[in-house]
């Protein structure tokens, strides 16, 4: 995909889902630095797809000495992503008064999926960053979860307006994710998904893997 498709395109929800049954598993459990600023009492935000984790871990095999992925948030279940999305939609239809639903809801996938098709409740999709050794988080241009409006656009991944080192690092993170076979959603920098309906129109596939699902 050379062009920017939003989660809100009719081509995503088209991709069939054949899920492979794959189970939820706990990131905690393994060798990745996970942050806190996510957490529920329920720890599903910590949960991802095993196939995605595997991928996950090698990525992080593949940067260099000194530098670690931050792990923030993975599944997120259904009625959590709701909320977020008509939420965002809401801001967004206050702000825009002239709007029609169908702007409304191409606007707000921009930065939250639509619930029915949103990767993070297939637990195929992780927000995540660079740490040093020491755990100081390296410079990105904005914060993890800037929103278009608030950061002038310099959320998208390949945005001019932010300063050189905070490319080189989007770089670094992109390389590793992508060998690893992860897909960005280029809209935020910090959203990598594997084996969902996006990966699957990014990549060529003939259906996603991973469907939405609860947590156990």
């Amino acid at each position: 995909m050379n062009e920017i498709v939003l989660m809100s395109d009719p081509k995503i929800a088209a991709v069939p889902v054949v899920d492979c049954g794959e189970p939820l598993v706990d990131v905690r459990l393994r060798d990745l630095a996970v942050g806190d600023r996510n957490t529920d009492d329920s720890g599903a935000f910590a949960h991802l797809r095993e196939g995605v984790l595997t991928r996950l871990l090698k990525a992080q095999e593949l940067l260099p000495d000194g530098i670690r992925l931050l792990f923030v948030e993975g599944y997120r279940p259904p009625a959590l992503q709701r909320h977020y999305f008509e939420g965002y939609a809401d801001e967004l239809r206050g702000d825009n008064p002239g709007w029609s639903p169908a702007q409304v809801r191409e606007a707000a996938s921009r930065y939250v999926s639509p619930p029915e098709i949103a990767p993070h409740s297939a637990g195929a999709a992780v927000d995540l960053t660079l740490v040093s050794a020491d755990g100081r988080e390296l410079d990105m241009g904005t914060r993890m979860n800037a929103s278009p409006e608030e950061s002038a656009g310099a959320c998208y991944t390949d945005a001019g307006n932010v300063g050189a080192e905070a490319r080189a690092n989007r770089r670094l993170l992109g390389d590793a994710l992508t060998a690893a076979g992860l897909v960005n959603y280029p809209t935020e920098w910090w959203h990598w998904s594997f084996g969902d309906r996006y990966w699957a129109l990014a990549t060529g596939a003939d259906s996603a893997i991973y469907g939405p699902r609860e947590l156990g």
